[in-house]
């Protein structure tokens, strides 16, 4: 196949937001004397809409809790966990091999494109995307289903069997495979445990593997 885009999830994948998203919730569980489950949490990963952890964390405190003050809460813990987070080993690499061989890069990700652009601001102000295609909150566009990655492929102009797309979580690996798209899986902490075999390429981090290797494997 001749590689002519690459195509980033983001949270977990291009910077670790996963584990300080999951630490926040559990500081606000356990705020509450409970732990957050971590059979339910693997369900939200790299997706919207499927576990409500507010919802549940009321049921077992057995009333209504002050939503502002919990997300309050929440995001000042995760916050501060994520100011720490670079982009992951590796990363740059392969977006300067794009930008050096003119291949199209995009990020697909299932969360909103102002946290997106947030943490770019501080972390890859230079990159130039072709595409950065968001599900902002929208669970019918969200993985696993593969409508980010098929709008992703239109905006760059890159038939599915021309792209690599970079995952790190079973939702993410979904949707690129239900788009006919090559999928490289690069788990995290959070996701090394939840089984990315559907992948095409399971690889522990992208430094693992040279950008210009990959490619020639494909090529």
């Amino acid at each position: 196949m001749p590689v002519r885009a690459f195509l980033f999830d983001f949270d977990g994948l291009l910077v670790d937001t996963e584990l300080p998203s999951r630490a926040g919730w559990e500081h606000v569980y356990r705020e509450h004397g409970h732990e957050l489950p971590p059979e339910k949490w693997a369900l939200v990963v790299g997706t919207v809409g499927v576990w409500d952890p507010l919802a549940h964390l009321e049921e077992l405190v057995g009333s209504p809790l002050a939503h502002d003050e919990v997300h309050a809460s929440r995001r000042a813990h995760e916050f501060a966990l994520i100011d720490d987070e670079e982009l992951r080993p590796g990363v740059l690499d392969y977006l300067d091999e794009a930008e050096r061989r003119g291949l199209k890069r995009a990020i697909v990700s299932s969360s909103s494109r102002p946290w997106i652009d947030m943490h770019l601001a501080r972390l890859a102000p230079d990159v130039r995307w072709d595409a950065i295609v968001t599900a902002d909150h929208d669970e019918a566009r969200a993985k696993p289903r593969p409508d980010l990655y098929l709008e992703a492929l239109a905006l760059v102009g890159v038939d599915a069997a021309d792209a690599v797309a970079f995952e790190d979580s079973p939702n993410g690996v979904r949707a690129a495979r239900s788009a006919g798209i090559f999928c490289v899986a690069v788990p995290n902490e959070v996701t090394r445990s939840l089984g990315l075999d559907e992948a095409d390429l399971v690889l522990e981090s992208l430094a693992e593997l040279p950008p210009a290797e990959l490619i020639e494997r494909l090529d």
